[in-house]
């Protein structure tokens, strides 16, 4: 059978498309697979799980019915949504992976994560990430109304995008000595990751053996996946 890997999709109310995809994916093709990892950025926002958004209520039920018919569900924070928590993982029966987290495939040794960690050359956001990770800050951006939460991550992801047109775009992507590092420490055979939306697959000689950095598309213009099977893994385009 195959596994399934996937990544940023950024599910929102404005971009129904990615929704009605990813919907569709979940009842058919995924319900096949020996499992699905959702590695992060599911949703462009997630302000906590008692956010009662009727969209991520959809995704919520397709998830626990996946979950229900057989197929495991693994789900690892991204940027945008690692707030998602407990109640939403009981909600759905996913498993929340840590970031990274080592997985073996038909006797590879792969390691998962979602990829944000790894762009250090991007000083100013590896400080705010640093700092919205921690329980501390989390706990008291939840006991914020809901209403203050949306408008403080609009905001953010307003401020994200001015970031992002106003910096050189080589900090956006991974630092390839800190992939070459994760990579030796964990040693792993193949690092698979998202966040950066340039889906490809990078051949890296450690000196003493080959690896390689798997990396999953978004699905803003069509969908992305990795397959997964005895043969292999397969980096493929989900038309939309």
């Amino acid at each position: 059978m195959t596994t399934l890997f996937i990544s940023d999709l950024h599910l929102e109310e404005s971009r129904p498309d990615i929704g009605a995809q990813f919907l569709e994916f979940m009842d058919t093709e995924a319900r096949d697979a020996e499992a699905l990892y959702i590695l992060g950025d599911l949703f462009e926002t997630w302000v906590g799980d008692d956010d009662p958004n009727p969209h991520y209520a959809d995704c919520k039920v397709a998830l626990r019915e996946l979950v229900n018919y057989g197929t495991p569900v693994y789900f690892m924070h991204g940027n945008r949504d690692f707030m998602v928590g407990d109640m939403f993982a009981d909600e759905t029966g996913v498993t929340i992976l840590e970031d990274p987290t080592m997985l073996e495939m038909y006797g590879t040794y792969v390691l998962l994560s979602h990829g944000d960690a790894l762009c250090t050359d991007d000083v100013e956001y590896q400080q705010v990430r640093r700092m919205t990770r921690t329980p501390e800050w989390q706990s008291v951006m939840l006991a914020k109304p809901l209403k203050e939460r949306i408008a403080f991550a609009r905001q953010a992801r307003e401020q994200s995008m001015a970031h992002g047109e106003d910096a050189d775009m080589s900090i956006m992507d991974v630092n390839e000595e800190a992939v070459l590092e994760l990579l030796q420490e964990s040693g792993a055979q193949i690092l698979l990751h998202g966040h950066t939306h340039r889906p490809d697959v990078h051949h890296i000689d450690l000196g003493d053996r080959d690896a390689q950095r798997i990396v999953l598309g978004d699905w803003y213009e069509q969908g992305s996946v990795l397959r997964w099977d005895e043969n292999g893994p397969s980096l493929e385009v989900l038309p939309r």
